[in-house]
């Protein structure tokens, strides 16, 4: 593989047009903000982000356990990203659910709405069909058979549930500091959604967050106020280790123990050991 060195002017350009992406996103129609523009865009839309972020996860109700927290890349029923919908607001609602309807031209979705993936593959609905089958509006219903009553995938979530049993959720900042739930830190970035922390990347029953659902947390599972996010993941990590090598090590410990009694009570159909060597010597072809 060929190896790509920049110098140092150039790394920081990179940094810099990385920065603007995430800032960004495709709300420049292709062609690159001027300083200026950037500029005022930021004036605009940064104090939004801070200010009314929304938080976009993918769990069952009422069970406490954000089985995906969705982030700028996460795809929606209707095929684009998250940060393709519509994800900031001057002013928040209070009532009714929030919508983020899908802003790609032509496409008809009206609310974001995660699909689980069987693998990297979207799952199936019910009809057998995939989800780019199904039409990416109302409830979805399928395009090839006419069957089908709406997209429901009865695949399995890690969390034991039937994907179908799963629903997008939105909420304010408000709404998760209410039921305890990490908000993570301010930023300026687009789509952030549901992300929070690098832990956020991996499904809800593997997740480290602070918050898993009502169960009291033991003290290992408390951040501590001096550690940032790295150090706390490290350390919950080598924990994990720690606990899996003791439970690795008592099973093997359980196993000779179990075969000490075995060979020293042998069972009441066991032979002494002359017939066993003459067992062998008629095995073997020997016992003339």
């Amino acid at each position: 593989m060929e190896k790509i060195k920049i110098d140092k002017k150039a790394s920081q350009s990179l940094d810099k047009y990385l920065e603007y992406r995430r800032i960004v996103g495709d709300e420049d129609g292709g062609t690159l903000f001027t300083q200026a523009q950037y500029e005022q865009y930021k004036k605009r839309v940064v104090p939004q982000r801070m200010n009314n972020r929304l938080y976009v996860s993918f769990g069952v109700p009422g069970e406490g356990l954000e089985c995906k927290l969705v982030g700028p890349e996460t795809q929606c029923f209707c095929s684009h990203r998250y940060k393709q919908h519509r994800t900031d607001f001057e002013v928040l609602s209070s009532g009714a659910p929030l919508a983020l309807p899908c802003q790609v031209k032509g496409c008809r979705c009206t609310a974001y709405q995660y699909v689980a993936l069987s693998g990297s593959q979207p799952a199936r609905c019910r009809c057998k069909h995939k989800a780019e089958d199904h039409s990416e509006a109302g409830r979805h219903f399928c395009n090839m058979c006419a069957s089908c009553s709406g997209f429901q995938s009865p695949y399995t979530c890690g969390c034991g549930q039937p994907s179908y049993a799963h629903h997008t959720l939105v909420e304010t900042r408000q709404q998760r500091l209410a039921e305890g739930k990490p908000v993570g830190r301010d930023v300026p970035y687009k789509a952030m959604g549901g992300l929070t922390g690098f832990s956020s990347l991996a499904d809800g029953y593997l997740r480290l967050d602070a918050h898993q659902g009502p169960e009291k947390q033991s003290a290992s599972e408390t951040r501590r106020e001096e550690e940032d996010d790295m150090s706390y993941f490290e350390r919950r990590y080598q924990e994990r280790l720690k606990a899996d090598k003791i439970s690795k090590g008592l099973r093997i410990k359980d196993v000779r123990q179990t075969s000490r009694i075995t060979v020293s009570t042998g069972h009441k159909d066991d032979h002494g050991p002359a017939d066993l060597h003459s067992n062998i010597k008629q095995t073997n072809g020997c016992g003339h």
